[in-house]
């Protein structure tokens, strides 16, 4: 059995465990079927089956070989760290207090808190068995990526760990039941971690678990990043981060729904309104989110008048908040919080509910307004939430419109004097600009915890609408944007969203609702209709607007503008700016060319390194430049905002049109309809040299599509793609050919991690080639995973890449999003597609995305207890138990961020986020020191998921160079299609 599993590891595909099982089930007496499907009980003796010993170093090793070997020790040492966890569960833990006389526990307890301990034990001890194998022969073969795909990416192992995952919240709970109920539970707890080397909890042994994917991916980037391309084990390692990252995705999303069903039956069993209850039990699963927040009335001078902790709830279609009534005692174990009881303060519709920021338009935009409490008279005065900074701000704006009416009245003296002239009194105008800057500053720190919200409550007397004002203070400034984002989004969803997909099931169970891309607007791109007229490209023009507030980074589209290009038969071409810093798309500027445009390539500025001279500004004041590919050559736009200066023109002498253009740091690479590709080198103006112009000849078909991938660049002709060096275009082709039939043609690549996605002129099929190896890697029928329309020959027109999602347009106008991995592995399409019910009329000409990212700055303040102005900025409050819950959450938050700052996480955030405890996190076991300070459980422990402030992030391991090493980056992104001018 052992050669077995040795062949299986060795053969790296995804059924050797699956052929091993049956060919072990067939020949070996000692194993037997478990009820559990696709489990299989193993006794394996640790006398046969060693730990996996790496042997010395050998001599001559190179720098990547040392780095690998450190890398495969950690794998090594995790494990058996790991493995020797689970076992003590099993060994000091579960078989104790099943032999126990008498019985501490009832056994019909136990089960549930040690559920699948032994089905994961037998997992990872299988995996050792291959893993020692492995390691025997490191030297000779340095492979261990494909281990990593043979034995985690069976089905067993996710619904092993699924059932595990989703248990564990109901496990812990069993055990604080059991703890606070049998004291002599609770001293067998104390004596077994008294007697441990290490001092852990059960608490500590049972998370290893939820940890271990997270801590596997950490290693396998590490190794990937240590090992060169050519390397044998490169293609498997980036195969085994795929399998990782897509067993993750799905035990968090499982997780995610588990939290939401029991959060949601939690409210249910507590309002008491038996009608209400029954609506909450229909709505599981359509949470979207749910956290603690302070709920704050304030008086006419700002002063606090009131603070309590409610817990609102956001559903797909109402907004909920509850009264926290009852706390349980204190939880002797601290293993997890104990569950609340609420009762109903108010719900209202979502559609009726109103986010109210400051800037707002209205007669509202600068009020903050309170809750009126029940009984009070009602005031025709805003009660302002700090009123101070209003006033100050107010002020400011009068002296400085004043002293603008001087400034023109100094212009008009006839005679000099010394202190009373022009410049002065700019001067004035300019400090008093700089007062009302830091002035707005302040108001926007003072209301970045501050969540306004303006609710529907029962109409009067006479039957009119009445609404009152609700000020939360959440405990981040990313937690208000994630409620100002999901409110916005739940909104979106109820309009033309519902349903805005048709869903592929993935083993049985569909996907959240939720989560699906949401359509936000559609507009024409023309502003006079005309058939003729064609779109042809379209490109994101990033640029950061300082005017957007705080909370319009949630409710706006990404930052920046939209460039969208048409062409018709005249051989007139069309450019149509779009402004993207409104919730809608706002035409700014349109442009009219001699020429039909055929594609568009933004060029952003040139980075240096340190070492490197920085080359010199652009002389049009901007140093990102808009090229466009015309039918007789390429025309370089400034993009300093809209102004859209032509800046530069190169003329193709043959005239012939420009189907592509891509850039890299150096080239501009513009791709011909007569197989010729165009290189224009960059030059010390920013701006690309005319002369000398170099040619690459592919062939006689057109250059119809081109990518730049890191010094190489991908160039189609026909059915073959081209793979040149840029540093020297005539001596490093390698060309391949990647369709059988010479008469279709390559039309869009995209690439993303360790693959290219290839599109083609005819056919409904996709396929994914490795950039290293060019190797065909996957091979997907767009029109075999669509049930609409499939009975029509479907053609691709468009791909794009965005989020963890490939999009695929159709000449049928159809949308296909298809799930793809966001992590430096291989983009292989992991589970079913969805197809979009919002389609066009004709074929999808182009998808583009546009991203942009908030400030870092604008979340300088971290929590409710920072700032002058917050809510617990020493005012006096009326509900001392809410000074607790502040005071608590202060400390929590504080010992939160201290630690969080260290781990190393892997998983998405939003799927559990604001529900019942943290994240996934990987952390490492040394972090938990706190167990070897105190027997007690500690408040460390209870961190049973990931520790983060953003919801709505994904955390890539370590933070990488390209955030800047920042954690709390909040990004907005979206994408945009378009087809028969719309």
């Amino acid at each position: 059995q052992v050669q077995q599993l040795m062949k299986a590891a060795r053969s790296g595909t995804k059924d050797g465990l699956e052929k091993t099982k049956i060919a072990v089930m067939r020949k070996v007496s000692f194993l037997h079927r478990k009820d559990d499907a696709g489990y299989l009980d193993v006794a394996m003796s640790e006398v046969k089956h060693a730990p996996p010993q790496l042997s010395p170093m050998p001599e001559g090793l190179t720098s990547h070989q040392v780095v690998r070997r450190h890398i495969l020790s950690s794998i090594i040492q995790s494990e058996r760290s790991y493995l020797e966890s689970l076992r003590r569960i099993s060994q000091e833990y579960h078989r104790p207090l099943l032999e126990a006389d008498p019985r501490i526990i009832s056994s019909r307890k136990i089960r549930p808190i040690f559920y699948r301990i032994r089905e994961l034990t037998q997992c990872h001890s299988m995996f050792q068995i291959a893993l020692t194998s492995r390691v025997a022969e490191w030297d000779s073969s340095e492979k261990i990526g494909d281990l990593f795909v043979a034995s985690f990416s069976k089905s067993m192992v996710l619904d092993v760990y699924s059932d595990y995952v989703n248990n564990f919240t109901n496990a812990m709970a069993l055990i604080k039941k059991a703890c606070m109920s049998k004291p002599a539970f609770l001293e067998f707890l104390k004596k077994k971690q008294a007697s441990s080397v290490d001092r852990i909890t059960l608490y500590g042994l049972m998370v290893k678990p939820i940890q271990r994917f997270p801590q596997f991916i950490l290693l396998l980037q590490d190794m990937l990043k240590n090992t060169p391309k050519g390397h044998v084990d490169r293609l498997p390692l980036q195969l085994a981060l795929t399998e990782l990252e897509a067993l993750a995705e799905k035990l968090n999303e499982q997780k995610r729904v588990a939290d939401q069903i029991a959060e949601t039956q939690q409210l249910a069993r507590s309002v008491g309104d038996r009608l209400l209850s029954k609506q909450l039990n229909s709505k599981q699963g359509s949470l979207v989110l749910c956290e603690a927040l302070i709920e704050t009335v304030y008086g006419e001078r700002g002063q606090v008048l009131k603070s309590k902790e409610r817990k609102v709830f956001l559903f797909d279609d109402v907004l909920i908040c509850a009264n926290i009534n009852v706390r349980g005692p204190p939880d002797i174990s601290s293993l997890v919080p104990v569950g609340p009881k609420y009762t109903m303060k108010w719900s209202a519709p979502l559609q009726q509910v109103q986010v109210v920021e400051v800037g707002q338009e209205g007669s509202q935009s600068k009020d903050i307004f309170s809750f009126r409490p029940s009984g009070a008279k009602r005031s025709n005065k805003a009660l302002l939430g700090p009123p101070r900074l209003y006033q100050e701000l107010q002020e400011l704006q009068h002296d400085l419109s004043v002293v603008e009416e001087v400034t023109l009245l100094v212009g008009t003296l006839q005679g000099t004097y010394q202190n009373l002239n022009t410049t002065v009194a700019q001067d004035w105008c300019l400090a008093l600009q700089r007062l009302i800057r830091i002035k707005e500053e302040q108001i926007q720190c003072a209301n970045k915890c501050r969540l306004r919200l303006q609710v529907p409550g029962r109409p009067d007397r006479s039957g009119r609408p009445v609404s009152f004002m609700v000020v939360f203070n959440t405990p981040n400034p990313l937690s208000k944007i994630s409620w100002v984002n999901r409110l916005h989004l739940a909104k979106i969803a109820l309009e033309e969203n519902t349903p805005g997909w048709l869903c592929g099931e993935d083993e049985g169970k569909t996907m959240s609702p939720f989560w699906y891309p949401l359509l936000t607007c559609h507009m024409p791109v023309f502003a006079t209709k005309s058939p003729e007229r064609q779109l042809g490209a379209a490109l994101h023009h990033p640029v950061h607007c300082a005017l957007l507030g705080f909370s319009a980074a949630s409710t706006s589209l990404p930052q920046g503008y939209l460039w969208v290009a048409g062409g018709g038969e005249a051989s007139q071409g069309q450019i149509e700016i779009f402004s993207l810093n409104r919730p809608v798309p706002r035409a700014v500027k349109s442009l009219q060319l001699g020429a039909a445009v055929r594609c568009l390539e933004y060029v952003p500025e040139l980075c240096t390194n340190e070492d490197e001279a920085t080359l010199p500004k652009s002389p049009t004041g901007s140093s990102s430049n808009i090229c466009v590919g015309l039918d007789d050559g390429v025309v370089v736009y400034g993009s300093m905002d809209t102004t859209a200066q032509c800046v530069l023109t190169l003329h193709d002498p043959e005239g012939c049109p420009v189907l592509c253009l891509k850039h890299s740091s150096l080239f501009l690479f513009a791709g011909l309809r007569n197989g010729t590709i165009k290189v224009y080198r960059r030059n010390h103006s920013d701006l690309w040299e005319t002369e000398p112009c170099r040619s690459v000849s592919l062939g006689s078909e057109p250059v119809q599509t081109l990518l730049v991938l890191d010094e190489n660049v991908w160039a189609s002709s026909g059915n073959t793609v081209t793979v040149m060096n840029s540093s020297n275009f005539s001596l490093q082709f390698q060309r391949f050919e990647v369709h059988p039939d010479p008469m279709v043609s390559v039309a869009h690549m995209v690439q993303v991690g360790g693959g290219v996605w290839m599109a083609f002129s005819e056919g409904s099929s996709i396929r994914l080639f490795h950039t290293e190896t060019l190797e065909l890697l996957q091979e997907i029928n767009i029109s075999m995973r669509s049930t609409l329309l499939n009975t029509q020959k479907m053609r691709v027109t468009s791909l794009l890449i965005c989020q963890g999602l490939l999009w695929v347009g159709t000449a049928q106008g159809l949308i296909v999003t298809l799930p793809v991995p966001k992590l430096e592995g291989i983009p292989k399409i992991t589970g079913k597609g969805m197809i979009s019910l919002n389609a066009h009329c004709g074929p999808v000409d182009f998808l583009v995305s546009a991203c942009s990212s908030l400030s870092p700055e604008l979340l300088k303040r971290d929590s409710w207890c920072d700032g002058p102005d917050s809510a617990c900025g020493g005012d006096e409050r009326t509900d001392s138990s809410s000074q607790e819950s502040l005071q608590q959450a202060s400390s929590n938050q504080g010992e939160a961020k201290g630690r969080g700052r260290g781990v190393l996480l892997q998983y998405r955030l939003r799927s559990t986020s604001g529900l019942p405890g943290r994240p996934l996190t990987a952390q490492g076991d040394e972090v938990s020191q706190s167990s070897l300070e105190s027997l007690e459980h500690s408040v460390e422990d209870g961190s049973i998921y990931e520790l983060s402030d953003d919801p709505e992030m994904w955390v890539r391991g370590r933070p990488s160079e390209r955030d800047g090493g920042r954690r709390d980056r909040v990004s907005s992104v979206a994408v945009l299609s378009g087809g028969r001018g719309f």
